[in-house]
């Protein structure tokens, strides 16, 4: 099949969360079914769910899972800058893949030394732009945050350097629709306007056709057309890339299910290693900080965060961590993952000051090993045998961890995978991605007869993929789309 080249398209957001993320998703979809050669691009991203690309380089897990969506192996020039805020107001600086260091708000968004950064990305975006069309693009926030301007990487700037087409999507559910979009194409310069060419309305709820004259209005005021009003939907499954509604997330206890309770941290981070046991029938998973449910439940996961110790010291001050020690002295499993894991040991040591200005913490001592931070962080896709199957993961931490004194491998690497009594640690993200793995935790639980479905991970996410397309197909005036991108 033989296609036109098209323009980049940028999705910019009227706001923050307005699901530029899940149209761009749907986009690299539908470009795939349509016969094209798409891959998603977002400057830089700010996120705590990260994700290794198979060179062992790290990236935001929303442009991996939109490589996914696109059917395309993904890169670091998909999302060259990532930041990464940690404790104590700052932010780790990761450029194509690799930290560059801490900043503070402050300085990051200072005009001095942004060149150099603006280089970076768009040397990024020119080298994916010679192997993929079209070029899906993500800006950041809101398109119209006019005192950043000078400094913007990623949205109107990042539009002019590719030449890009720009869309404006919209969150209607938050209120003040006609308002955002009117100010987000006004406040813009008369030569970034022009390249606004098109709105898309997300997260509609009801009937669209009460919408018939708004949109007509919205048409009028902007100038520019509305090429579809994408409502809500909730049968469809696509990773989350912010932590927002994870307190929202089911909180009770199941009499029929096994219970696995994930601690709610306050550095949480990627908790989309938790997605396939939201979807596993004999599984009631919850996030929680609460004592009680945590000695309740019958698996206790310790997640990955992005502040080891602060978050172990908040653990210890609220209660949390003497919780988990009970539930564990009374027979319940505990998991943790990355960081989780490291505070599961004994000890966590921070002679380089690598998160902050804690230097040390005991561990919940669970597991025989002792972790030291490192400046260096390891990031490598990784292939590991469980119960003699084989499985995937990635690994994205910062720091070493050996056996302890209790262990007669003292001082010795502690093994990809480590077990006693009842407790699991491992760095690997996606660990539970493995039927392997999550028969091993969940079949001697099971309170039903429900089973874990035979669907791969690979099929299942596919699936959504393809329900995703469908959803935003049936909204969104794709061929419309197509010819505002064709030169």
């Amino acid at each position: 099949m033989t296609h036109n080249i098209l323009h980049p398209l940028m999705l910019a957001g009227t706001g923050s969360d307005v699901g530029k993320s899940i149209i761009a998703t749907a986009l690299c979809r539908i470009f795939l079914q349509e016969g094209y050669h798409p891959a998603p691009f977002k400057a830089q991203n700010m996120a705590l769910n990260s994700y290794a690309t198979p060179d062992g380089l790290e990236i935001g897990r929303a442009q991996a899972v939109q490589a996914e969506a696109a059917g395309v192996v993904c890169t670091t020039d998909m999302n060259p800058l990532l930041l990464k805020p940690n404790s104590e107001h700052t932010t780790q600086v990761v450029l194509n893949g690799r930290p560059i260091g801490n900043r503070s708000a402050y300085d990051y968004f200072r005009k001095e030394g942004r060149e150099e950064l603006r280089k970076a990305v768009n040397a990024a975006f020119d080298r994916l732009s010679q192997s993929f069309c079209p070029i899906i693009m993500e800006g950041a926030g809101s398109v119209s945050e006019i005192n950043l301007r000078d400094s913007d990487l990623v949205n109107m700037p990042m539009a002019r350097h590719a030449d890009a087409d720009v869309i404006l999507v919209a969150d209607i559910d938050r209120g003040g629709v006609f308002a955002s979009c009117y100010g987000s194409v006004m406040l813009q310069t008369p030569d970034d306007r022009k390249r606004i060419k098109g709105i898309i309305i997300n997260k509609f709820r009801g009937d669209i056709r009460l919408f018939d004259e708004g949109k007509k209005l919205l048409e009028q005021i902007c100038g520019i057309p509305v090429l579809g009003i994408v409502p809500m939907f909730k049968d469809i499954v696509i990773e989350e890339e912010d932590s927002v509604e994870l307190e929202r997330k089911a909180r009770q206890m199941a009499t029929d299910k096994v219970n696995v309770a994930v601690v709610l941290l306050r550095h949480i981070s990627n908790f989309t290693d938790f997605n396939i046991l939201e979807r596993d029938e004999r599984v009631n998973l919850f996030y929680t900080n609460n004592t009680a449910d945590i000695e309740k439940a019958d698996i206790i996961i310790l997640p990955g965060t992005k502040a080891t110790l602060d978050d172990l010291y908040e653990l210890r001050k609220n209660g949390v961590a003497q919780a988990i020690v009970r539930a564990h002295r009374n027979g319940k499993t505990v998991i943790g993952i990355c960081g989780g894991y490291q505070m599961l040991g004994q000890s966590v040591l921070d002679p380089h000051a690598v998160e902050g200005s804690i230097p040390q913490l005991p561990g919940l001592g669970l597991l025989d090993t002792i972790t030291e931070m490192l400046p260096e962080k390891t990031t490598r896709q990784t292939d590991f045998i469980f119960n003699g199957k084989e499985c995937k993961g990635y690994e994205i931490h910062q720091g070493i961890t050996t056996y302890s004194q209790g262990n007669d491998r003292a001082g010795q690497k502690a093994d990809l995978i480590v077990s006693g009594n009842n407790c699991t640690g491992t760095y690997l993200h996606g660990f539970l991605d493995n039927s392997a793995v999550t028969d091993h935790f969940i079949t001697p639980l099971c309170k039903s007869k429900a089973k874990a479905g035979n669907v791969s991970i690979e099929e299942f996410k596919n699936r959504q993929y393809d329900l995703l397309a469908d959803h935003v197909r049936k909204y969104v005036d794709i061929e419309k789309l197509i010819k505002i991108m064709t030169p």
